[in-house]
């Protein structure tokens, strides 16, 4: 990222309605990490279209903020680590590996993006593009006990220097995605997020996904499914009929706006399809 670019605070907090303290506290890390998931979007609809998905700032700062748009880990958490340090706080980037409904024998690559938040020597893992199953509250790094969120229990467990992030679901502890805390080298990130846009494999090349946070559940579109789901596992499913009601469910649902006609997809077929 250019040092001469000036990012525009001002602006983040009017796109996601904050109006509160800008200390780097505790308190302020919470209060931001939540709003932020409540206002923007985790969504993938530039790859679908073919767009580049650039993750310089200037790149990110006009299509989150300015555009009202969203963006997947890799823009949402580079936008996010650069307003923390405009307040104050300590940040490093860190490359996770997802393991979110991956069987317990399957190694996948480090194609998701994290932040570790210092605050008074203490660690915190923070994450505002994780979609459907992200944290919506800083994880003590230091511990293995439950943590609770404004949605599901939480915990990290350590083991030969690998984190394990997992999440509560009713009964059960289910694994979202494993890291270190190496600190990569910033052309790390830009391959993983080339991969990610790119490769006939990766996950958001080949699915549909669109996820937002709001104080009591989340609302995820995922291929041609709408879900409501709630912190205590149940959720609420229909499926999406037409290219239509997915437009239409984008603007009411989501705030995100396209023309009539869009479709998402290989070669401008509809999606749903």
């Amino acid at each position: 990222m250019p040092e001469a670019f000036m990012f525009d605070l001002p602006a983040y907090f009017t796109r996601i309605g904050y109006t509160g303290p800008r200390e780097p506290t505790l308190a302020v890390l919470r209060a931001l990490q939540l709003q932020h998931m409540i206002a923007v979007p985790t969504e993938n609809l530039d790859v679908l279209l073919g767009h580049p998905i650039g993750i310089d700032l200037a790149t990110l700062e006009q299509k989150l903020v300015h555009e009202r748009r969203g963006g997947y880990c890799f823009e949402q958490n580079t936008l996010f680590g650069a307003v923390l340090r405009a307040l104050g706080f300590f940040v490093t980037p860190l490359l996770a590996r997802v393991r979110w409904q991956v069987p317990a024998d399957h190694r996948t690559g480090l194609t998701h993006m994290v932040l570790r938040v210092e605050i008074e020597g203490r660690g915190w893992l923070v994450d505002v593009g994780m979609g459907g199953v992200g944290a919506t509250a800083p994880l003590a790094l230091d511990t293995e006990a439950e943590q609770s969120t404004p949605h599901e229990l939480r915990r990290l467990l350590h083991k030969s220097g690998v984190t394990l992030h997992q999440m509560r679901s009713g009964t059960e502890w289910l694994d979202v995605y494993e890291f270190t805390q190496n600190e990569p080298v910033p052309m790390d990130f830009e391959l993983s997020n080339w991969y990610s846009c790119t490769h006939p494999k990766a996950f958001f090349v080949n699915n549909l996904v669109v996820t937002r946070v709001e104080r009591d559940r989340r609302v995820i579109i995922y291929n041609c499914d709408f879900t409501y789901r709630y912190p205590d596992g149940r959720a609420e499913t229909k499926n999406i009929e037409s290219p239509e009601e997915l437009l239409a469910l984008l603007a009411e649902h989501f705030g995100l706006h396209f023309p009539a006609g869009t479709c998402f997809g290989k070669s401008g077929t509809a999606w749903p399809v």
